[in-house]
């Protein structure tokens, strides 16, 4: 039964750990009602599938923006910069700043990134100029320092006061067991004129449909939830919440990573694409990138980035 819903299963196919190659095999099953894919059980030891190496947790570099891109960052942000910051914005667009700017979040609104990983997102947005941005992550080691001051700690949504003019789920909601309780508390953190930003792999995506458990972005056990944009939509009106814009942002990366998956072959494993060995040339590479292009202005995109604003 659908743990969104509660509809029936439509479908059951057996998904393996493809990221590290363990080939540990899990049942996921399609909600014939709101058409959410989502594995049958969810692990009762989830943490051992985030070793430290994992990409997001991973130690990185303090080292800041270069001063272009830095440039750029401010004028999608608040159009800061001059002539020379659009320039920089030009060769160098940062479109998730620029949505930002396009939902009225200033500099100095309080901004919480929930599943912020070591705080990427958050040390960009500091440098933008947003003042007021932290992170926290339920598998993160230890507090991050970035610029003198605290941007990502360990933590989740139910640890936080708020309120936040934004709260943001980069690609994070689909880790999360609890999507009813985790949904409904950033529906309290961000008040009455808040916003609740969401990027995650959706199941409506032709990438889905021709991939199935080679698909990629199904990455077994770690992606509880894979939403349709059906399921995202019944799961934001249950919270009182509408879904203000919905945009498609997917890349390449939907069929090399599926294609190499199809050959056997393990997300980090040294034979993979952008490891020792090339799989695929330059000219497969910008065949992928065109495609993705084409299905996100069809609406067929393996990735959405949605906002939500209270109904």
């Amino acid at each position: 039964m659908c743990r969104l819903c509660g509809g029936p299963a439509a479908e059951t196919l057996s998904v393996p750990e493809m990221m590290y190659g363990s080939g540990e095999r899990f049942d996921y099953f399609t909600c014939a009602d709101c058409g959410c894919l989502q594995i049958a059980e969810i692990p009762s030891d989830l943490g051992r599938h985030y070793p430290a190496q994992y990409y997001s947790l991973a130690p990185a570099g303090g080292h800041r923006m270069s001063w272009r891109r830095r440039l750029a960052a401010r004028w999608e942000a608040v159009r800061q910069g001059g002539p020379l910051g659009w320039l920089c914005a030009a060769l160098k667009p940062n479109l998730e700043l620029r949505m930002l700017r396009e939902i009225g979040i200033a500099p100095d609104d309080a901004i919480l990134d929930v599943g912020c990983g070591r705080g990427d997102r958050v040390k960009m947005l500091a440098e933008a100029g947003f003042r007021r941005a932290e992170g926290i992550d339920a598998f993160l080691a230890a507090e991050v320092m970035f610029a003198g001051r605290v941007i990502a700690r360990p933590g989740r949504i139910e640890d936080v006061a708020g309120p936040y003019r934004l709260v943001m789920f980069h690609h994070s909601l689909e880790h999360m067991p609890d999507q009813q309780a985790v949904l409904a508390r950033a529906r309290q953190l961000i008040g009455d004129k808040g916003r609740i930003m969401i990027r995650v792999p959706t199941c409506s995506s032709a990438a889905w449909r021709e991939y199935r458990e080679n698909w990629v972005q199904l990455d077994a056990p770690r992606h509880l939830y894979l939403h349709s944009r059906e399921s995202l939509r019944r799961l934001a009106a249950q919270h009182g919440l509408c879904v203000e814009r919905m945009d498609d942002d997917s890349g390449s990366f939907q069929f090399w990573g599926s294609e190499q998956y199809r050959r056997g072959i393990a997300l980090t494993d040294p034979r993979g694409h952008g490891k020792a060995q090339r799989l695929f040339d330059r000219a497969e590479m910008k065949a992928f990138a065109r495609r993705a292009e084409a299905l996100n202005r069809e609406g067929e995109g393996d990735q959405v980035s949605l906002v939500l604003a209270p109904q």
